[in-house]
């Protein structure tokens, strides 16, 4: 079987966009539970939520990234389809996540 740039490819924008969701979650959960409260001496009242919020970015960037390895080493196709999906979300990133969908799709023969 001939390797083709497309596996390659969907795990590089599944990775960059599991990367915006980690960083996007941790920024979250850090307001929401107030972690720089003791360091800026200040508390921002009424987004406690955001640690809601944070939580399943964080969990779904990991699924993400991993994902994305697994596309880059050509293994498992179906967590590298998971990672491409988990990818979709937020909605600013949404792109990415529909190209490795497709590229993780069209490529399915080079998977062991």
């Amino acid at each position: 079987m001939e390797r083709t740039w497309k596996p390659t490819t969907a795990g590089i924008l599944t990775i960059v966009a599991g990367v915006f969701n980690l960083i996007a979650g941790i920024t979250l959960a850090c307001v929401g539970t107030d972690c720089l409260g003791p360091l800026t001496g200040f508390t921002v009242a009424g987004v406690m939520w955001f640690g809601v919020i944070g939580t399943p970015l964080i969990i779904i960037g990991i699924v993400a990234i991993v994902g994305g390895i697994f596309a880059l080493r050509r293994r498992v196709w179906g967590l590298a389809l998971a990672g491409a999906i988990c990818a979709l979300f937020p909605p600013p990133i949404i792109a990415l996540g529909l190209l490795s969908i497709i590229f993780l799709a069209l490529s399915k023969e080079e998977f062991a």
